[in-house]
């Protein structure tokens, strides 16, 4: 395997792997500080919120930073990712993401293959997950459009941080990071049969915010209106 595609798989594995670590290792250390779940919450989401950020930042230029199953299909349904890195990009960020738990278990002392749970089947959080994955895809797909591409980490790491609290399942967002979530029994995880729930609604929510981006950023009609 070329050493250039190697490095893009690389890293959308570590990178997924890092941003579970840092939602599950904190989530941990937040309920081992205090009893306060709002002052967890917070905790929670601040370590999500600046490992995304700088994950983005950091390996942008060698992956494009999906780390999200969500984003690599929909970029290959765009045609903007091709169906061989598309595969190797789900196994990685997947992979990478049970991995992350696994470190995280293990790094405050927890079994390191635990079953969460925490069962999340409300239907409330299913609207919550739609709504969370389509302002993601949304924001994803609107800075494309608008050549503004590299202030992802600010505003995608801001979305994802703001979203912790305005929605009621706490803004998973990623079919990989949901999974990975189901491997630790602490503050952040899913019971395993919650999984699918929340990743069809993830789904929905990509393919929404996905379709509202092409109405209101679409580079060809722009192009088409300034020919004209």
């Amino acid at each position: 395997m070329p050493k250039s595609l190697l490095s893009k798989y690389l890293a959308e594995f570590i990178g997924t792997m890092l941003l579970v670590c840092a939602i599950v290792g904190s989530g941990i250390m937040a309920t081992n500080l205090t009893t306060d779940v709002g002052l967890q919450l917070l905790i929670n989401a601040i370590s999500t919120v600046l490992t995304l950020g700088l994950l983005i930042y950091v390996f942008a230029e060698i992956s494009g930073s999906h780390f999200n199953p969500a984003v690599t299909l929909i970029a290959c349904a765009q045609g903007k990712v091709n169906i061989r890195d598309c595969a190797f990009y789900l196994v990685a960020q997947c992979g990478g993401g049970v991995v992350g738990a696994i470190l995280a278990n293990s790094i405050f002392n927890h079994a390191a293959f635990s079953h969460s749970n925490h069962i999340r089947t409300q239907s409330n959080y299913f609207l919550s997950e739609i709504v969370a994955t389509a302002g993601l895809l949304f924001l994803v797909n609107a800075l494309t459009s608008l050549g503004k591409a590299h202030s992802a980490p600010i505003v995608i790491a801001a979305w994802i941080g703001s979203a912790y609290f305005f929605t009621s399942s706490t803004s998973f967002a990623n079919p990989a990071v949901t999974l990975a979530r189901s491997f630790t029994n602490s503050f952040s995880g899913i019971a395993l049969h919650s999984v699918s729930f929340f990743v069809l609604a993830q789904i929905v929510g990509a393919v929404i915010g996905t379709l509202i981006a092409g109405q209101l950023f679409n580079p060809q009609e722009s192009e088409g209106a300034k020919n004209g």
